[in-house]
């Protein structure tokens, strides 16, 4: 499955409760098609108290996010857009580029 979005790449989220906010990507789920962005579509999970967390108590963690409702962002303009693929003449690897800033 082809992804425009991997970890570690710079994403605006286009709709839903956390739209407009942008992040990095921390974890990318292709087979659910679903991305962990830092600090985005935060939850509450609660916890049992146990060795580690003694307390227990609720966490606020990130929550995936469904890649459809993800823009990369262009890391030379700072804009999100839509992104291509083509083969570098080099070394013969997929570059991702912007289309909107060819």
């Amino acid at each position: 499955m082809k992804l425009h979005i991997k970890k570690g790449d710079l994403v605006k989220v286009i709709t839903g409760n956390s739209r407009g906010k942008e992040g990095k990507v921390i974890r990318v789920y292709p087979k659910q098609y679903r991305a962990v962005v830092e600090g985005l579509n935060m939850v509450s999970r609660h916890l049992k108290p146990d060795a580690s967390n003694p307390k227990g108590g609720i966490v606020k963690k990130e929550a995936s996010i469904h890649l459809s409702n993800l823009m990369f962002i262009d890391p030379k303009s700072g804009l999100a857009t839509k992104i291509g693929r083509k083969k570098d003449d080099k070394t013969g690897k997929l570059i991702k580029y912007s289309k909107k800033n060819k």
